[in-house]
């Protein structure tokens, strides 16, 4: 029997999932199967597609609509379904790692106990990611977990990219920038050499667009600053998140709104942003279909915040070699990347309309100064990797 690696992708209303063979057969490193189980708090619904996307299973799940049980109801499945894959291994996306950990790790008690502190900092994340860990442990005893975390790509930063201009007390208990969608940028930065060349060492900025939004400056393949600081509220637009927000605001809600710190979560996490804006959707599909004068703005909004912010990354990195586009908005909204692409052009940017309109992956013509790409991310396959490699 072959053994798998389930790599988990685990959030407050789903978990997302995939099965790699432990000992891929090819280069290929394909997901024998990748799924989701939706519903969690409500009804719970177990998707399950094969490596060429075909469905095996589309159906709801009894029990009460938790974690636990939906991970119970993909191992039952797994059990009688993917006889000839035994599932050895358990790679899940953590969002934070905080100071401690730059590297993926083995899952044991104590780092357990060291990420649930980091809470605070990932609120909509970082208590899923746990309570998929913890879920799983106890339905699979002994079995080998690993935690990749989306800040570590970005561990390595100069010190002067992650600090905030505060009490040196606070810094060194880890007040600073940390910087998110490590694992995608990991893998950008892993297949920019198939396509860039020796240009993929160059001077880099990915924008990773979608309800969550981010953008990092490369060099070498190396994160030299990103949007994203020590939560992930900071940085572009986002579909609920607020972005970038003068700290003044939070105070002004705290003294003359007289909101709660509670309240002002909820506010900043999941009321601003896209949402926020337009008053009708976080999904930039529905803002782009409607002339609504409020979605026009929230859509501009969005533009403007990455040009402000390729702007920054580009000082920080002393120019720009390449720009690419990734994440769900960032590979599949031509109207987007025209927008940023066009009023970038004093970057050096000339957009081929009509290689953005076909989807890439090249859509800079060839006179312009800086390459621009669109390329598909796939964070589970360097999950995958790295429980591989620690297993």
């Amino acid at each position: 029997m072959t053994r798998g690696i389930l790599v988990l992708n685990a959030g407050s209303s789903s978990i997302k999932f995939a099965l790699y063979p432990a000992a891929p057969a090819s280069d290929e490193d394909a997901a024998a199967y990748h799924g989701e189980i939706e519903g969690i708090g409500h009804a719970l619904h177990l998707l399950v597609r094969d490596a060429r996307r075909k469905s095996l299973a589309d159906r709801a799940v009894r029990g009460p609509a938790t974690h636990h049980r939906g991970l119970s109801a993909l191992l039952e499945w797994l059990s009688a379904h993917a006889k000839s894959m035994d599932v050895a291994a358990a790679g899940h996306r953590v969002v934070h790692g905080g100071q401690n950990y730059a590297q993926p790790v083995r899952i044991t008690p104590a780092v357990l106990r060291d990420l649930e502190l980091l809470v605070p900092l990932a609120p909509l994340h970082q208590p899923h990611n746990l309570e998929a860990i913890r879920a799983l442990a106890e339905l699979h005893p002994g079995i080998v977990q690993v935690a990749c975390f989306d800040t570590a790509f970005h561990a390595g930063q100069p010190g002067v990219a992650a600090t905030f201009a505060l009490p040196r007390a606070l810094t060194e208990k880890g007040v600073r920038r940390y910087g998110f969608h490590g694992l995608s940028y990991e893998y950008i930065a892993s297949i920019l050499p198939a396509h860039l060349g020796p240009g993929a060492d160059g001077k880099v900025v990915v924008a990773h667009l979608g309800n969550g939004a981010s953008m990092c400056a490369m060099r070498n393949r190396r994160s030299i600053a990103t949007t994203m600081g020590l939560s992930v509220l900071d940085g572009l637009v986002m579909g609920r998140r607020c972005g970038a927000l003068d700290p003044g605001v939070v105070l002004y809600l705290i003294d003359c709104e007289r909101m709660s710190a509670a309240q002002i979560a909820h506010l900043l996490y999941e009321e601003s942003g896209l949402l926020g804006v337009s008053g009708i959707s976080d999904d930039m599909r529905d803002l782009l279909k409607t002339d609504d004068p409020r979605a026009r703005e929230a859509v501009a909004l969005f533009v403007y915040r990455i040009l402000r912010e390729l702007g920054s990354l580009a000082a920080a990195l002393g120019g720009l070699d390449a720009l690419v586009f990734t994440g769900g908005i960032g590979e599949h909204s031509p109207e987007i990347r025209a927008r940023v692409c066009e009023q970038a052009e004093w970057l050096g940017l000339a957009l081929d309309a009509a290689a953005n309109a076909a989807g890439g992956p090249r859509i800079s013509r060839g006179d312009s100064r800086v390459s621009i790409w669109i390329f598909p991310t796939d964070e589970e396959l360097v999950v995958a990797r790295h429980t591989r490699a620690l297993m």
